[in-house]
């Protein structure tokens, strides 16, 4: 009773506060899910943390890429793009058209914006449908220039990008009005090249027996540049999904049961850690299975060898 006592005396103490000053100055300073269990607390505070400007600005500061996108169902967007994959569901109405694709992302370094672009993808066109699926940020002619001074390469400069790169990449249906974030938010695993020299950071969701991987790949020595973002969809076998399963993938992840945000990094990679060993598995068992193949082909090479030469001996 005393708890209840204290909550309820919280509540009314709170309702006597001006709704100008809650909004204004308590609100606004709180994340979204801090601001969606204050939304929970009293049916006075359900209503001014509804507010959709609100919510608008949130998702603004959160992701710089949706700044120009309609204030309408903010609060949705963020609920969506926010929550973790937990697990895919069914699709509810797979005949519906899906006829673009729209992406959201933000790359920063540290804290500092250093990628925010929004890319649509025509989703009708026959090559899209039938060839594998990569959406790319970047010209290839062009490279993003960024705040990171890595001077001589060193282990240290992989720590570094693990613990300070973070990319968010929002797929959205626009007709369907739900989104997805894809990414890990930290890198997964963070090696450099050395055929190319650049260093290549890896972000990843696994979706089931399939993972939506993002590479990003910087180059340059003193000053580092971005020249590559992509998005790809995985399966366990390492072959790449056509823009038509692809899409199959992405809408059962938007209408799929989702989990909290905030431990989005370690979960994304945990699951990733798993999934890279059954990959390993499986091409190990293929091996084993192609070494006794190729071990039967010799055997029966050898014995039909062996029966044309006894048969020839035997028939002089």
């Amino acid at each position: 009773m005393a708890g209840t006592s204290s909550s309820s005396t919280v509540t009314n103490s709170i309702s006597t506060v001006h709704h100008d000053i809650i909004e204004a100055h308590i609100l606004t300073r709180l994340d979204g899910p801090t601001l969606a269990s204050v939304s929970c607390a009293s049916s006075h505070l359900h209503k001014l943390a509804s507010n959709e400007i609100l919510w608008s600005e949130l998702r603004r500061s959160t992701w710089p890429s949706t700044a120009t996108f309609s204030d309408d169902d903010s609060r949705l967007f963020f609920s969506d793009a926010y929550s973790v994959i937990d697990t895919a569901g069914p699709v509810s109405d797979p005949d519906r058209p899906f006829p673009e694709l729209i992406s959201a992302v933000d790359v920063h370094y540290r804290g500092e914006l250093i990628l925010s672009r929004v890319v649509k993808t025509e989703t009708t066109t026959e090559w899209f449908r039938g060839s594998p699926l990569r959406i790319d940020l970047v010209d290839t002619k062009d490279t993003v220039p960024t705040p990171i001074k890595r001077g001589r390469w060193t282990e240290d400069t992989c720590r570094d990008l693990e613990k300070e790169l973070t990319l968010s990449w929002i797929v959205i249906d626009p007709t369907g009005k739900r989104a997805v974030d894809l990414s890990s938010h930290r890198p997964v695993s963070v090696h450099r090249n050395w055929l190319s020299g650049g260093v290549e950071a890896k972000f990843a969701t696994v979706v089931g027996s399939v993972e939506c991987v993002i590479t990003v790949v910087t180059c340059g020595e003193e000053e580092v540049h971005v020249k590559e973002v992509s998005l790809k969809v995985e399966e366990m076998e390492g072959t790449h999904l056509n823009g038509k399963d692809s899409l199959v993938i992405l809408r059962s992840v938007m209408e799929g049961k989702r989990g909290n945000g905030r431990r989005r990094d370690i979960e994304s990679k945990r699951r990733h850690e798993e999934f890279m060993e059954k990959k390993r598995e499986m091409k190990e068992k293929k091996m084993r299975a192609e070494l006794v193949f190729d071990i039967l082909t010799v055997a029966v090479g050898i014995l039909g060898f062996v029966s044309l030469v006894g048969f020839y001996l035997w028939s002089r």
